[in-house]
């Protein structure tokens, strides 16, 4: 199991949201689907306490619960501009709309927005409306530690760019097939990004995201210093 640097923590809250502690206590949450996210443990159902926000793109099983919690606990939002403009019509507050390629540095930590190839709409009752392009982050704690959240995605021969510029230690990506990366293509992103540790996302939570962790670890079997940690829902990595 990965040991990270001292002072940062991870938790997998299922499906593609996480919550990260920085060694200064500032709390950031990725892809906030807590309180409706079947994966999600009742026990962190509910979030007293968020500072940085980061939205990779508008479909739900991302931004549920975007609103709710960025109007109750006021965190430093950054999303794609078109979400982020959803987002303050909505009320949500302290709110930064970016661009891929583009980036932020909130409480310390430096937040770079990169491309991601899926699609990115956001349903508002009976309107499905343009959520911008998606993306995934790049995330630099002050300590140097870098870890990269690809956000939905397929592999795409950028990787190999992300790594060279940003060289992200630890990577979260998806597995599940049909909408995202199928453990194929994640085995051949792995050897695009070269990371230590990567951390399966978006699998299981319904039936038809089929691809297993196990199946990633055997086809990357090959690559040296490489890690697959498959957390469970509401586990954490110190």
């Amino acid at each position: 199991m990965a040991n990270l640097p001292e002072g940062v923590k991870l938790t997998w809250l299922g499906h593609a949201t996480f919550r990260f502690r920085a060694p200064d206590g500032t709390v950031v949450l990725v892809d906030p689907w807590v309180m409706n996210n079947p994966a999600c443990p009742e026990a962190e159902k509910e979030q007293d306490r968020i500072d940085v926000m980061l939205v990779t793109h508008g479909h739900f099983d991302h931004i549920a619960d975007a609103v709710e919690l960025g109007t109750r606990l006021k965190p430093q939002t950054v999303a794609q501009y078109e979400v982020g403009l959803w987002l303050q019509k909505k009320g949500v507050p302290n709110v930064t709309g970016m661009g891929r390629g583009g980036t932020v540095v909130v409480d310390g930590i430096r937040c770079t927005m990169v491309q991601a190839f899926h699609s990115s709409s956001i349903q508002d009752g009976d309107q499905i409306l343009y959520g911008g392009e998606p993306g995934g982050y790049v995330i630099q704690f002050e300590n140097g530690f870098t870890i990269y959240h690809t956000g939905d995605t397929n592999v795409f021969g950028d990787m190999k760019i992300v790594a060279d510029l940003y060289a992200p230690e630890l990577v979260m990506m998806p597995i599940g097939d049909l909408y995202t990366m199928s453990p194929k293509e994640a085995a051949y992103a792995c050897r695009l990004l070269n990371p230590r540790w990567v951390i399966p996302i978006h699998y299981g939570t319904f039936p038809a995201l089929t691809g297993k962790p196990e199946q990633l670890r055997e086809l990357t079997k090959d690559l040296k210093g490489l890690e697959v940690v498959a957390l469970k829902p509401g586990e954490t990595l110190s």
